[in-house]
């Protein structure tokens, strides 16, 4: 398998986390990673962070990438320069040659999945790339039609949002009985597909306090959400709600449920962060490719510092490997189910 790496923003911990996990070599029994970035900024973290033991194969092309070693391919030009812990024109540059060439790469077949390290959605805009993150550039890409789903994992909770990188102001306008129930379709293929959960339970938050004590707090629940769920649930899909944010992470029976969606961004990420923050995988669930990222940001506050934890981007890493696992398994299970069931059945009968 092999798994591209995008460097994302080359101030922040960006390389300090992907040099620390592939330190380790059990690294390289599963997956060939190959990083999309800068040998010149790799060298200058291998330095700063005593990394040196981390040996970078630089390559021209992903088809070159053979064996059980790292590897690096240049997307950046020798003038790029580090400025530690400092949001930079030329860092934003780079962050999107990197994304832009993985992405690429992977829509080529080249890749199996990638692994985004995090960016800075402010300076890695330009006329190439104006979206508000990944999710919505690689839904773009993508998608013809439909939507793409940010899903933060852990071992112990999934959380998935209705809507995503967005005002607060403008929340209560975006959701809707379609949006959700898009939402809530892709959350449960996902959930079948890429973890291997037969039947999702899927917890629904509402938007408002309380949802909303029966229209005393707001309406949405009853006007929007309800009757959204009522419409997945005729679709076969188990969700249930809408429940209030507090109660239901503060009592810890999120753990009844395979995933829950909130309605908007900080109502499903504070809660998960607060649990799950060192573990915490982001996916862009609903894509026709793999794409995983730590669940953190480019911490420009520890850039350089060498006291950034890998452990995020690690299971970033595992779950990209997982997941692809479980779709080569959803796929055998679905190509030709009569044909499994005349088998099943037949030995049954002796």
């Amino acid at each position: 398998m092999i798994i591209g790496i995008t460097h994302g923003d080359i101030n922040g911990i960006g390389y300090e986390v992907i040099l620390k996990t592939l330190l380790e070599n059990h690294i390289f029994e599963f997956c060939t990673p190959v990083i999309y970035g800068s040998p010149k900024v790799a060298s200058y973290y291998r330095k700063t962070l005593n990394l040196e033991n981390l040996t970078l194969s630089t390559i021209n092309n992903v088809n070159e990438a053979v064996g059980k070693k790292a590897y690096i391919i240049n997307c950046s030009n020798d003038e790029i320069k580090v400025e530690l812990g400092h949001s930079t024109e030329m860092a934003g540059v780079a962050s999107f040659a990197a994304l832009e060439a993985a992405t690429r790469d992977l829509a080529a077949g080249k890749l199996d999945a990638i692994v985004t390290a995090p960016i800075n959605k402010k300076n890695i805009q330009s006329a190439q790339f104006s979206f508000p993150g990944h999710t919505e550039y690689l839904e773009q890409t993508f998608i013809n039609t439909g939507k793409a789903l940010m899903l933060l994992v852990s071992n112990t909770i999934r959380v998935a949002v209705v809507t995503g990188h967005i005002p607060i102001a403008k929340v209560p306008a975006a959701i809707t009985q379609e949006l959700i129930v898009e939402k809530l379709r892709v959350l449960n293929q996902s959930l079948k597909e890429d973890f291997g959960i037969t039947r999702p339970r899927i917890a629904v938050l509402g938007l408002n306090p309380h949802s909303g004590d029966n229209g005393v707090i707001g309406t949405e629940e009853q006007d929007v959400i309800i009757p959204a769920l009522k419409r997945c649930a005729d679709r076969g899909i188990v969700c249930v709600g809408p429940l209030s944010a507090d109660g239901l992470f503060g009592s810890g029976s999120f753990r009844n449920y395979d995933a829950i969606l909130a309605m908007y961004h900080d109502q499903g990420l504070a809660p998960f962060k607060t649990l799950a923050m060192e573990e915490g995988v982001n996916f862009t669930a609903g894509l026709p490719v793999i794409r995983t990222s730590p669940a953190h940001g480019t911490a420009y506050e520890i850039a350089g510092q060498n006291i950034a934890s890998e452990s995020s981007f690690r299971h970033a890493l595992f779950l990209a490997y997982d997941i692809y696992k479980n779709r080569r398994i959803y796929r055998e299970a679905i190509a030709n189910p009569l044909k499994k069931q005349d088998v099943v059945q037949s030995g049954d009968a002796e």
